[in-house]
Parts: structure tokens; sequence; C-alpha cells
């Protein structure tokens, strides 16, 4: 599975961004998908995740109510809805796969197996 994230870039606080995961590779349907986040001087976060299916999605607390994991198993593509940005989601986000045989909606950064490779989102205060 090869996955490349895009759709990053600089907002104003209090604004929406749309990140896209684009991936490629058979089976992604069965994959369950995650998107981290890394900001400057800091170690790689979960921010959602969600299952092969999309019927069972996950967040940080940091994010609840202001992101939206979802996928579309026929474009074989993730996205993460974020609204009312603040400065510290300021940080480059990564989408994440974990093997296709593995069900379990984990926000554990070791047990993603296959990683795009980021996309930067700036939120200026």
């Amino acid at each position: 599975v090869q996955l490349q994230a895009s759709g990053g870039g600089l907002v104003q606080a209090g604004n929406s961004l749309r990140l896209s995961c684009a991936a490629s590779g058979r089976g992604f349907s069965n994959n369950v998908m995650g998107w981290f986040r890394q900001a400057p001087g800091k170690g790689r976060e979960f921010v959602a995740a969600i299952s092969g299916n999309g019927g069972v999605t996950r967040y940080a607390d940091s994010v609840k109510g202001r992101f939206t994991i979802s996928r579309d198993n026929a474009l074989n593509t993730m996205y993460l809805q974020m609204n009312s940005l603040k400065p510290e989601d300021t940080a480059v986000y990564y989408c994440a796969a974990r093997a296709a045989t593995i069900t379990v909606v984990t926000d554990s950064r070791y047990q993603y197996r296959y990683w795009g490779q980021g996309t930067l989102v700036t939120v200026s205060s």
C-alpha cells in the first residue's frame, strides 16, 4: 500500500481545511487507516482513525468535536475534515494504514505499517 497525503496549507484560526490521503494498491477497504501529526520539536501523535468499512472511528481528545475522519473506498481515499482550527493544530499531518489482516482501530503509531509523506498544516492566530 502506498499513501499520499495532500490538502495542507496556511489558514487562519477558526477556519477549516480538508486533508486527503490517496492509497494505491489492492484491498484498500481492508485496511484500518489513521491520521497522525507532528508539530515542530514534538513527537508524532495520534489524531484519528477509521475502520475498513468506515463504521468505527476514533479521535484524540484534542480534536474530538472539531475533526471528522471519513473514507471513500470506491476512490481509495481517506479524508480528515478539520474545523475550528487552532494554532496548536499546526503540524505535519501523516496518513497511515495498518496491515490488511488487522481490524482493530488503534491510536498507537507503532501499529501502523504504511505511511504517507505528510502534508503541512499551519494555523495562524
